[in-house]
């Protein structure tokens, strides 16, 4: 199973992004899946998570400006980032609850991330 983010980059302070999250490989079901990030020198945080049934959860930091959806038939992970500001500059991963096909494990996969930075 192979996540990937895409999506990233550079934007001013109150400007948007969409960042995109595909999960790949031989999938039976996913899970929870969520956004984390990992700001400069700081610990990865949750930023917005969703299990399969369409429950969401928002950081603090985001509610309100930030929005998580999912397309579990795709097996995308979506997330809408609005009025953007300094403090959103990280690293932004991508995280999914897999359990493979043809009877396998059940594990939690990361991407490799991709770099929001907000800048003047």
């Amino acid at each position: 199973v192979q996540v990937v983010e895409s999506g990233g980059g550079l934007v001013q302070p109150g400007g948007s992004l969409r960042l995109t999250c595909l999960v790949l490989g031989n999938i039976e079901f996913i899970y929870n899946m969520g956004w984390y990030r990992q700001g400069p020198e700081k610990q990865r945080e949750l930023v917005a998570s969703t299990n399969r049934g369409g429950a969401i959860d928002y950081a603090n930091s985001v509610k309100g400006r930030f929005t998580v959806s999912r397309d579990n038939a795709k097996n995308i992970l979506y997330l809408q980032m609005n009025s953007l500001q300094l403090e959103d500059t990280a690293v932004y991963f991508c995280n999914a609850d897999v359990r493979e096909g043809d009877y396998g494990e059940r594990y939690s996969s990361w991407g490799q991330g991709t770099q929001v930075t907000v800048s003047p």
